[in-house]
């Protein structure tokens, strides 16, 4: 297997895809290849480790590409036009079979022109869409879409249920995902229009596409445990996620001073020290990696922008673990079968 690593995409690239390649690169099985710039790749691991790669590990590997695509560059125009930056190396190099999966941290919106347009969508799924991994209570939570489709129609949010069972049914094993629908309140007449016209689509269709639909979810409920994915437009899905983040870091810093307060806190929290650091591993947004882009051919996933080297390493241990549960062919497969 060889995992293919966008070496120059993010705010922290290529310091923190470098380190977090090295974490990596002895927790999986898999061949990781770095994309990028060889002279800056190469000088860099020598900084930071003070040895060439090749006596890091055998299975850490370097492609050389010239150029890279920027925050700022408008996405398809980037596409087109930096044939030799480390994202089209990357995905050209997934299409033609050079790698099993693509990770990248850059610009979100040429990572989704290029999985649109270079590796291509899966038939029958109108827009590919971002779906995140989130902590729940006793479990896991699917966001989906994280960030990918700021204006999305209501057989879009309809997909995006669909794909989402799909994925979580063959990947974790959960026969029927309760999945709902994010909204105001849980009222079928609460929402804009999209909500209230996704809401009817999801409610006529479910049985038929096998959705186990549990209708409207407010954002209070959607760690309950009693949802196992949450759909909604990008837009909305990136606030939703961001603020979720936000909150993480905010309990783990609130938690970490108040036991450090003075002798006294530090001493009590002691015997509470298991169940205040599980809380905070659970809160940790790192330790879930990135959000894989369900509906294109091949596994593409998105790690944050402000990735560090702790986020690309379990992204990287994620998408080996993609790969390994062959989520993308179960899809095809699911989706592309004769009604």
């Amino acid at each position: 297997m060889k995992i293919l690593l966008d070496a120059m995409g993010g705010d922290n690239a290529p310091d923190a895809t470098i380190k977090g390649a090295v974490r990596a690169i002895n927790q999986v099985e898999a061949e990781v290849i770095l994309i990028g710039k060889e002279e800056v790749i190469k000088a860099k691991i020598k900084e930071f480790f003070n040895k060439e790669i090749e006596e890091i590990s055998s299975r850490l590997k370097i492609k050389n590409a010239t150029e890279t695509i920027e925050m700022e560059d408008g996405p398809t125009d980037a596409i087109k036009h930096k044939k030799d930056s480390s994202m089209v190396v990357g995905f050209n190099m997934l299409k033609n079979g050079e790698g099993d999966v693509f990770i990248s941290a850059g610009n979100s919106g040429a990572l989704l022109a290029g999985a649109t347009l270079l590796v291509g969508r899966i038939k029958g799924i109108d827009r590919p869409a971002l779906a995140g991994i989130l902590p729940a209570y006793h479990g896991r939570l699917l966001l989906i879409d994280a960030g990918s489709n700021t204006n999305c129609k209501p057989i879009n949010l309809l997909q995006f249920a669909q794909m989402s069972t799909i994925y979580l049914r063959n990947t974790f094993g959960i026969e029927k995902p309760r999945i709902g629908l994010l909204n105001i309140g849980t009222e079928e007449t609460k929402g804009n229009d999209l909500v209230k016209e996704s809401y009817k689509l999801l409610k006529e269709k479910s049985g038929e596409l096998n959705i186990n639909f549990v209708g409207n979810v407010e954002g209070r409920d959607a760690f309950s445990g009693k949802i196992d994915a949450i759909v909604t437009d990008g837009f909305t899905g990136n606030v939703f996620l961001k603020t979720t983040e936000g909150l993480g870091k905010f309990v783990k810093v609130s938690l970490t001073e108040g036991i450090k307060k003075n002798l006294l806190t530090m001493l009590c929290a002691v015997p509470s020290l298991p169940i205040i650091n599980s809380l905070k591993k659970a809160m940790d947004y790192k330790s879930y990696g990135g959000a894989l882009f369900l509906g294109v051919k091949k596994p593409v996933v998105k790690a944050h922008g402000s990735s560090d080297e702790t986020l690309f390493e379990f992204t990287i241990k994620q998408a080996e673990q993609f790969v390994k549960n062959k989520a993308v062919e179960k899809m095809i497969e699911e989706f592309e079968r004769p009604v």
